[in-house]
């Protein structure tokens, strides 16, 4: 039986099952990946790339319903942040298609000596990316968009509950008129995916998903002298230490925790609130978390649909049972139905809880108080993870104190959901290696090739 499959979280109806690939059909999308990258890739003009990466573009703000449809059915995800998901998606591939000058032209290096030398950019060849399916449309176009605009070959293993919004994806590139093998998407095995990244005619791989996935592959990779990058999660920080206006910041903190169904990365997930700030946050939070409407994806005034998946589910309420069994406190939410969970905030956790170095991957916040601008950022630091983070504050100069004592690859200060093509995305620690996004992004997997011409 295939793990491919489209099964609505709203209703637990599998609505479609689709078979993963044949070995030979896997061997076959690479010798195309490899071809393509051979000849398209390599002899492409960037503005030839461009133009067929602003059709994807295109493709994607004129079927805009019908994709935002399929990864609601697929994941959960209410309707108009489907909607949203596919507008980003198209303005991440269209900002490397206006960038292509810049992410694929010469860097001219200074020399001590007579004549010149630049760095020239060249494309690696096939790469492998692995994808996961909180944001089905988004993840991929971070992923290809800058490396089909270098001149690379795309294989993509979709997570298994996405086959048809991988298919879509699909379907456009190949309808913006991108040549077979350019781009595919290929229903791997795990197994199967193992053997690719071996292969002797992949060149990378990138992965977003948990820590389990990217070491695993991260291993593969290693033992095979691949370039891999990783984005694997985030227990992110969202520290409060004054404001002029709670309401706005509470708001801020309810926005950034419930994106996505409260399954985003970057998802502010701990809230380090000033112990003046405290009480009076954790009622107004709590309030706010409360009223979250919990419904039908589909309707207009739903906020949270369901999570995932029943499992995602299951494992969140795991989570809230253990922390609370080890001492914390519940107070909102907590009970799930189904796959849904409300939106609930924890309080009392402490560094010996497991809840202090998990990351909840759904829609519960955990406040904890802090005495002092160090205490915060101590608390802000105390878990694995380094990926994203948020500073609250009305002085500037704490701002900027405090952002660059922060274990993290991103900071924004007085602002959430605020990402943008331009603005690079990763982290550090166990949030994994590597850039997406941003030029930065088109860095990743190319050939910065020396050329040095004598005087």
């Amino acid at each position: 039986m295939s793990d491919y499959a489209v099964i609505n979280p709203a209703t637990g109806e599998t609505l479609a099952t689709y078979p993963t690939a044949t070995d030979a059909e896997v061997d076959a999308a690479i010798a195309a990946a490899d071809g393509a990258f051979r000849t398209w890739g390599r002899s492409s003009a960037p503005a030839e790339r461009a133009a067929l990466l602003r059709r994807v573009a295109q493709l994607h703000r004129e079927h805009r319903d019908e994709l935002a449809a399929i990864i609601v059915r697929e994941m959960g995800k209410p309707l108009a942040a489907a909607q949203g998901e596919v507008d980003f998606a198209a303005d991440i591939t269209e900002y490397y298609a206006d960038n292509v000058d810049k992410i694929t032209g010469d860097t001219p290096i200074d020399i001590l000596g007579e004549g010149t030398a630049v760095i020239r950019r060249a494309p690696l060849g096939v790469l492998l990316g692995i994808m996961p399916w909180n944001f089905p449309y988004y993840q991929v176009a971070r992923f290809a968009a800058p490396n089909l605009a270098v001149g690379n070959t795309i294989l993509l293993k979709h997570a298994p509950q996405c086959p048809e919004s991988a298919a879509a994806i699909a379907q456009m590139y190949a309808d913006a008129g991108f040549p077979a093998g350019a781009y595919a998407d290929v229903r791997l095995t795990n197994d199967q995916a193992a053997v690719v990244i071996a292969d002797r005619r992949v060149q990378g791989v990138s992965v977003t998903g948990s820590e389990r996935a990217g070491a695993a592959v991260a291993e593969i990779a290693g033992r095979n002298l691949k370039k891999v990058a990783l984005e694997l999660g985030g227990s992110d920080p969202f520290i409060l230490l004054s404001t002029d206006d709670l309401d706005a910041a509470v708001q801020s903190a309810v926005d950034a925790r419930l994106d996505n169904n409260g399954q985003s990365c970057n998802a502010a997930k701990r809230f380090i609130v000033a112990s003046d700030l405290y009480d009076a946050f954790v009622e107004r939070f709590a309030a706010a978390m409360a009223v979250a409407k919990v419904g039908d994806p589909f309707a207009d005034d739903t906020v949270l649909g369901p999570l995932s998946s029943l499992a995602a589910a299951e494992r969140l309420a795991e989570q809230v049972d253990r922390a609370v069994a080890q001492g914390a406190t519940i107070v909102t939410g907590g009970v799930r139905d189904g796959a849904y969970y409300p939106g609930t905030v924890l309080t009392g956790v402490t560094s010996e809880m497991d809840a202090y170095r998990e990351e909840f991957f759904g829609p519960v916040g955990v406040v904890y108080r802090a005495g002092s601008e160090d205490e915060a950022i101590e608390i802000a630091n105390g878990t694995p993870f380094g990926l994203g983070s948020y500073v609250f504050t009305t002085d500037a100069d704490q701002a900027a104190r405090v952002a660059d004592r922060l274990d993290a690859g991103m900071v924004y200060v007085n602002v959430v959901l605020a990402d943008s093509p331009e603005l690079p995305f990763g982290g550090v620690k166990r949030s994994g290696t590597g850039r997406e996004m941003g030029l930065l992004a088109a860095d990743e997997f190319v050939n910065k090739k020396l050329i040095r011409v004598a005087g």
